[in-house]
């Protein structure tokens, strides 16, 4: 046993991957048939998508573990070496998304099984297909592969957008398609140009091609990089790209929207890699190309998914604004650019994925217990389980809200202390404590309608949730107490993420390698371009005998 363990030990930054992809094939070719003669099967496939994603929690765990260490690792598929062939690169920052990610889907999947994915086909084999594109998007070391993985996650979430089909789910769907169409095809776009400017798409060595860029050349890369950003900020629905979230994500089943509160980080994650490094302080003509546009926008995101929160009037699409709020707050972080801003926004975006995660599942179980009403903020029938339900409501809403001492409140001290010496610090301010007060008055609000303003001449609710539904609701609001337990060791990591991902050099050896000769970091040559001829220069006359 112990060698087979140490055999797969240096193939583990892979696994995120291929395990995903090998569980969907095996559930493909299991069949998906929940009711009848298929019941079986389907009992089957719900094991092995628990198992594996489970599985997948502690591949994660373990990656984490080493990268907490300051090694990066880094996988070169083939032993083809960079920048020309494809490498996946674990550090800090990679371990924790896929941690993050993992926890996430494990509640998640754990909560579909339910009953929620007998309402439509293969949903096991989608999710973890959905799964495969969230974490190669996340490991992977050149752009083009982070389009490659966008593309494998948003095919997957198409088909997980209509799951248990409904007009409305359609409706949504069909929007969502078209939009994310047209950002996959600027992205081409801004890949195409960067690549035409620096000759490579490796994330380690345009952080060093990009710093040698003048001129036109310059321009057109400051161009990319701004294509980029609307690419990204769609994913991750940053104003004026946010409209299309709320409706898309209060359409989706309880589990797939919760799965989907992980997605839009992915958007978060790539304006990092793109503009917070590669476009960075130390880019030369082209550093911070993102820095008039990034902190103004988010800022505005912020308030609008706030305002947006107070003004839903049902419970999915309240949530799904307040998505959009936290999205806002931290790209707000990071368009401070500084190391204590950045650690501030990876410790606030691991909240609010997590909590936010907890209330679409949260929200569906109190809708269920609802009647008619159902979902919609109005009064209705007292819900069957209103001590359980409150309280992991006033929970979440505390956590959301930055009340102390839950991690978002944390979160946020960490981040206004970072603003406190920049020009932006006023505006900073302001934004973050008005945007918390705002979403603790809708999520009040909504806590009122549901549990006090109750109108007991309506039909009795429905029986209670089952234990199968409540406990992976439960388990993911209850992550935010774990991580106020564990704030200080979480900071410390967040601290050292955020160093890290400064060190371009750093990043740029452990990929490149090193010239044994000079001891320098290789930059890669473009094998199209030929040196320029030289110019044949005419003998002065003095010089001619």
């Amino acid at each position: 046993m112990s060698g087979l363990f140490s055999a797969v030990w240096p193939h583990l930054s892979i696994l995120p991957v291929l395990l995903p992809a090998f569980t969907g094939m095996a559930l493909l070719l299991l069949g998906d048939a929940p009711s009848g003669h298929g019941q079986a099967r389907h009992k089957w496939a719900r094991r092995l998508s628990l198992s594996s994603v489970a599985l997948g929690l502690w591949i994660a765990v373990s990656l984490m573990g080493e990268a907490s260490t300051g090694a990066l690792q880094v996988y070169r598929l083939g032993e083809w070496p960079a920048p020309f062939g494809i490498v996946l690169v674990i550090d800090r920052l990679s371990a924790l998304m896929l941690v993050l990610t993992q926890l996430v889907a494990l509640p998640v999947l754990w909560y579909a099984s339910g009953g929620w994915d007998t309402h439509g086909r293969y949903f096991h084999a989608i999710f973890h297909f959905q799964l495969m594109g969230l974490c190669g998007a996340f490991v992977t070391g050149d752009i083009f592969n982070l389009f490659v993985f966008f593309e494998i996650l948003l095919i997957a979430s198409y088909v997980l957008m209509v799951h248990g089909q409904g007009k409305g789910r359609f409706q949504a769907g069909v929007h969502y398609v078209v939009l994310n169409l047209l950002a996959s095809a600027l992205f081409l776009i801004g890949v195409s140009l960067l690549y035409a400017v620096t000759g490579t798409l490796n994330l380690a060595d345009l952080a060093l091609r990009v710093t040698q860029l003048s001129g036109m050349e310059a321009v057109l890369a400051r161009s990319a990089a701004l294509i980029l950003l609307v690419v990204f900020g769609f994913k991750a629905a940053l104003l004026p790209l946010s409209l299309w979230l709320p409706g898309t994500y209060a359409a989706a089943s309880a589990p797939v929207a919760a799965l989907f509160a992980i997605m839009t980080k992915v958007g978060v994650y790539a304006i990092l890699r793109v503009h917070g490094v590669i476009f960075g302080d130390a880019a030369g003509e082209v550093a911070r190309v993102a820095e008039p546009w990034l902190l103004p926008l988010a800022m505005g995101t912020s308030v609008l998914g706030a305002l947006g929160a107070l003004a839903s009037r049902t419970l999915p699409r309240l949530v799904a604004w307040l998505t959009v709020a936290s999205v806002g707050t931290i790209l707000a972080a990071l368009g401070l650019f500084t190391p204590a801003a950045w650690s501030a926004a990876f410790y606030y975006l691991v909240h609010s994925t997590l909590v936010v995660a907890g209330l679409f599942l949260l929200v569906e179980l109190v809708a269920a217990q609802r009647g008619d009403v159902a979902d919609a903020l109005a009064p209705a029938s007292p819900v069957a389980q209103p001590v359980l339900l409150g309280l992991m409501l006033l929970l979440a809403a505390a956590s959301v809200a930055g009340l102390p001492p839950l991690p978002g409140f944390l979160g946020k001290v960490m981040l206004l202390k970072a603003a406190w010496s920049t020009p932006m610090q006023s505006w900073v301010w302001a934004v973050v404590l008005g945007v918390g007060f705002l979403s603790l008055l809708a999520l009040a609000r909504a806590g009122s309608l549901l549990f006090w303003n109750v109108r007991p001449d309506l039909p009795a609710a429905a029986s209670g949730a089952s234990p199968r539904l409540v406990m992976p609701t439960l388990i993911l609001c209850l992550m935010g107490v774990v991580m106020s337990i564990f704030a200080a060791p979480l900071q410390r990591y967040t601290d050292a993420t955020a160093a890290q991902l400064l060190d371009r050099q750093g990043y740029s050896r452990a990929v490149l390698g090193v010239d044994p000769a000079t001891g320098e970091v290789p930059v890669s040559v473009r094998p199209y371009r030929m040196p320029e001829p030289a110019v044949p220069t005419t003998p002065s006359p003095e010089a001619q005998p």
